[in-house]
């Protein structure tokens, strides 16, 4: 592993470092969410390990929380993790092959796609790819139970912005590539669909419909 390491540059090893820190921390809310919604201890911790997904599994303690129908709340968070089949299709060549392919796609997750897709060389595509994508698999059980634990003696995650933590480490990822003309029309296209479908399309779909600001096109 060491020897795979030594292809990345400190400054990526650092950013993914504190990457992992940081879904640590909204882990943590998610868990602590989870015990005030009345869920039992193994039911974040399970998902955590089994799903490895933060929005599938914030939205799916939130349905059946609000006493929606389980199998509800597990379409509604395939739904909006269907972003993960392009993601599959970009990163084939970083999955690994045969059995390890299986852990090298239930490790993809945004964090890893976006370190992985970032690199130069192939070599530090698949060695950012799997350094996030390990470093997330083992920090965010780790941070659902800690939360779980002591969720009772945290304030509401949404109140004091937890919550939105997530998202914007991923925008601060991205922001670099808005240099391009082309992608920050799409990317903002794509945005604009999302919030105009937002009052009108079911929890989960507007996100789905922000993909066609892909057929926007630089004048």
């Amino acid at each position: 592993m060491k020897n795979h390491l030594s292809c990345l540059k400190g400054d990526t090893i650092k950013a993914i470092v504190l990457v992992c820190l940081a879904v640590g921390v909204v882990a943590m809310s998610y868990g602590s969410l989870a015990m005030a919604y009345g869920f039992p201890l193994w039911v974040p911790f399970v998902l955590s390990l089994t799903v490895l997904a933060g929005a599938s599994e914030f939205m799916f303690i939130g349905i059946v929380a609000s006493g929606g129908n389980p199998l509800a709340a597990a379409a509604a968070g395939l739904l909006v993790n269907a972003r993960h089949v392009p993601f599959g299709v970009t990163v084939r060549d970083l999955v690994g092959k045969r059995g390890l392919s299986f852990l090298g796609c239930h490790i993809m997750n945004d964090e890893s796609v976006v370190f992985g897709l970032s690199q130069k060389t192939a070599e530090q595509r698949k060695a950012a790819y799997w350094l996030c994508g390990l470093g997330v698999a083992i920090i965010w059980p780790l941070g659902a139970v800690l939360g779980a634990m002591v969720g009772k003696l945290l304030p509401d995650p949404e109140t004091i912005g937890l919550d939105a933590v997530f998202p914007a480490i991923l925008l601060a990822l991205v922001v670099p590539a808005f240099k391009n003309r082309t992608t920050l029309i799409r990317a903002c296209s794509g945005a604009l669909l999302s919030l105009a479908a937002v009052p009108f399309a079911p929890v989960g779909l507007p996100v789905l419909l922000s993909l066609l600001g892909l057929a926007a096109r630089k004048k």
